[in-house]
């Protein structure tokens, strides 16, 4: 526990009470890192400053709408890990959610291993919202960064599906048994990239002896709990500034016909781009032979390649 990057005291204490836990915790953060990165792979921030369990260290661009989705994105991954390992029967201190039980309205019977989302979100609370509550609820920081955890973790609640099973003589549906599973991550990862669109810029205000954050402009829409916040203006993350953890973009891969934050003049910001020709091998001319199987050949042809300055 004391080998991993960026944990602090508590946390550190968490992990060698449920050692056996941090194997989905570790999941987790790979799973966030994983989807932050498909999520934003063609924007000029890519998500490429994050890495394995540092994803809980302090995140570079701190106070900016990207860090809001990096909070978001990681207490959902931790929470839904250490779900999935509890219905797995990974570990001691939880299995299935049994609570759900009798006859629903529908007339199904509830049955089966229902996700115990319940826990694993009482976990990613308990393991991933502890930095932000060791350093004390009036940081402004502290209160956007314990709001977005838990509006990641309900993307991961309010999306929880039913599936059934039917019995009956010969598959008839006279009697169907259903459980409750979580959606697919990637679900997760789209609703907090929409929210991630749409997020209120914020900062603090004093109400009574409590420190609120409210949108920073009265034309803003008030905010919800499954909304994400920030306090902070993003860099353009243009050029490169290792101590913000910006890598800048020359070198990125673009696409010369594209409109859009991947095309090469909103990707290079208008330094321009190099063009070179890179060997794409492709399966060509593939056949089905009788039975059962695919022969194809492989066949090879230049692209252009498109980089910026």
């Amino acid at each position: 526990c004391e080998g991993l990057m960026g944990l602090v005291e508590e946390q550190v204490r968490i992990c060698r009470r449920q050692v056996e836990a941090m194997d989905a915790v570790k999941r987790g953060a790979e799973l966030a890192v994983e989807e932050c990165q498909h999520q934003f792979h063609s924007r000029r921030w890519n998500c490429s400053t994050l890495q394995g369990l540092q994803v809980f260290g302090k995140v570079a661009i701190q106070g900016t709408r990207e860090s809001a989705f990096i909070h978001a994105i990681s207490a959902a991954g931790v929470a839904f890990a250490v779900t999935r390992a509890c219905s797995r029967g990974e570990l001691e201190k939880c299995g299935c959610d049994r609570k759900i039980r009798g006859v629903s309205p529908e007339g199904f019977q509830w049955s089966g291993c229902s996700d115990n989302l319940s826990y694993g979100i009482a976990f990613s609370q308990a393991f991933v919202d502890n930095p932000e509550r060791s350093r004390g609820i009036s940081s402004s920081r502290a209160l956007m960064n314990l709001h977005n955890n838990e509006a990641g973790r309900k993307a991961l609640l309010a999306h929880m599906k039913v599936e059934c099973k039917c019995h009956g003589v010969s598959g008839s549906c006279e009697v169907r048994t259903c459980w409750k599973v979580m959606p697919p991550f990637r679900k997760v990862g789209n609703i907090l990239k929409e929210k991630f669109e749409g997020a209120t810029e914020v900062h603090p205000k004093r109400v009574g002896s409590r420190k609120l954050l409210v949108p920073k402009s009265s034309r803003f829409k008030p905010y919800t709990a499954h909304d994400l916040v920030y306090l902070l203006a993003s860099p353009d993350f243009c050029d490169r500034d290792p101590q913000r953890g910006v890598f800048g973009t020359s070198g990125r891969q673009c696409n010369r016909t594209s409109p859009a934050m991947d095309g090469c003049e909103l990707l290079c910001c208008g330094r321009g781009f190099h063009t070179s020709q890179a060997e794409v091998v492709e399966r060509c001319s593939c056949k089905f032979r009788w039975c059962c199987s695919v022969k194809c050949k492989q066949c090879r042809h230049l692209v252009e390649v498109h980089s910026c300055r």
